[in-house]
């Protein structure tokens, strides 16, 4: 069963990268697709059932074709595409603002989701400053490291549990206080689809003097983000996940009135200046300083430091196209057409529900007794799916359809020889 079937125009043939160097060809065969998204656009699809996007989305031609244009500019240097190199970094942010509803000067690059929450923490130097930091136990595991190691440091920050596969917003509210500093939270969680009402967690910090930060990394792509509807102030991202993007790049978001004043520059590099002039060597131009520069705007101008993968910005330029034309309302409705069977079925082989029915419906995680029966019987299937301790999650995205929700449950209903799989 698919849904909302109707055709949708790709960016290959208006891309912003090197678009000249896709054949008309190519650009006919990326040029109309439906949900699901065909083995054309997707080569994945051919070879296995791969339900594990929330661990490393598979790239999609295009995208792969706009590297490969790149990496053919890198090896000539064809001045013919310098100009699109030159631009596509800022056409890259603009996109991904978009997406999120934020203006393009509140964008920096960053190398991970990681490096994003360590440069806000630092920052607002929530790292030393007194008051308390406040997160919950669904936050991504190198963040609940990066808590627990400053708790263990003596600072005060208090991890809030989980109910049934969520986070209470009475949990939350009994330990916001007027000495919290910042609220830091994963939108989704990796672990098993949990999605906070971002909303009203900002209304309860900011009435409390707070700021918040989300971890979007399982969200951006996945489900509709409005930062300004929201109130959030802070948000990273890498881009390997639902962005469809590769790894060593990602997105910093930072409310554009708390630069300077809530926020602070931290660390200091080239992306952050421009208009640099020497005033020290024969016939430079006097000045009364020996060298001059100019800031550049916005949160680059404090958050950047060197350079970023320019093959993974060059992805970007085709992922965050295919994405907007698609529409992320969509692509979330055929994530739950397909994950809501799921919370169904697994039940009644044994499998213990984790993930809470009104989560963002792109990741559901069950709990098991033998998860290496299991993780065998699927890979004789060529089924891949995330197994962690003794939890299974699944995360279809917009190349599986209902035939690949088909094959998972018929593995799991019995394993190859006949036997029926005891979770």
């Amino acid at each position: 069963m698919h849904i909302n079937r109707r055709e949708w125009l790709t960016g290959a043939a208006a891309s912003l990268l090197l678009t000249n160097e896709l054949t008309a060809q190519e650009a006919r065969a990326t040029s109309a697709t439906e949900l699901p998204a065909s083995s054309d656009e997707f080569p994945i699809v051919a070879t296995r059932t791969f339900l594990n996007s929330a661990r490393w989305h598979p790239m999609s031609t295009s995208s792969v074709r706009a590297m490969q244009a790149y990496a053919d500019f890198a090896m000539t240097r064809s001045p013919k595409q310098r100009e699109l190199v030159n631009t596509m970094e800022d056409q890259v942010k603009a996109r991904f603002a978009q997406l999120i509803n934020a203006n393009p000067l509140e964008i920096s690059y960053v190398q991970s989701t990681m490096m994003g929450e360590n440069i806000v923490l630092a920052g607002v130097e929530a790292f030393t400053s007194p008051g308390n930091i406040v997160t919950d136990v669904l936050h991504y595991q190198a963040s609940i490291y990066l808590y627990r190691s400053l708790q263990r440091s003596g600072r005060d920050v208090r991890i809030v549990g989980q109910r049934d596969g969520r986070i209470e917003m009475k949990d939350l509210e009994a330990v916001i206080d007027k000495n919290t500093r910042l609220v830091s939270l994963s939108l989704v969680s990796f672990a098993n689809g949990f999605q906070h009402d971002l909303k009203r967690v900002c209304e309860l910090a900011h009435a409390h003097g707070a700021h918040v930060y989300a971890d979007i990394v399982q969200a951006a792509g996945a489900v509709p983000i409005d930062v300004r509807e929201s109130g959030v102030d802070f948000c990273a991202c890498s881009t390997y996940k639902w962005l469809m993007g590769d790894m060593g790049i990602g997105f910093l978001y930072v409310r554009q009135d708390l630069l300077g004043t809530v926020i602070h520059r931290t660390q200091y590099g080239k992306k952050q200046i421009t208009d640099f002039e020497s005033h020290i060597f024969p016939y430079d131009a006097p000045s009364g300083a020996p060298e001059t520069w100019k800031n550049v705007p916005g949160s680059a101008g404090f958050f950047e430091v060197g350079s970023y993968s320019l093959s993974g910005i060059a992805c970007l330029t085709q992922s965050l196209s295919y994405i907007q034309k698609l529409g992320v309302d969509r692509i979330q409705n055929h994530a739950r057409s397909l994950t809501s069977r799921l919370q169904v079925e697994l039940p009644k082989l044994g499998f213990l529900p984790l993930s809470p029915p009104d989560g963002a419906a792109h990741i559901v995680t069950f709990a098991m007794k033998d998860p290496d029966h299991v993780r065998q019987v699927l890979a004789a299937r060529s089924i891949e799916v995330t197994f962690e301790q003794h939890r299974m999650r699944i995360s279809p995205s917009v190349f599986n359809d209902h035939k690949d929700i088909d094959r998972l449950l018929d593995a799991l209903h019995g394993a190859p020889d006949g036997s029926v799989i005891v979770p």
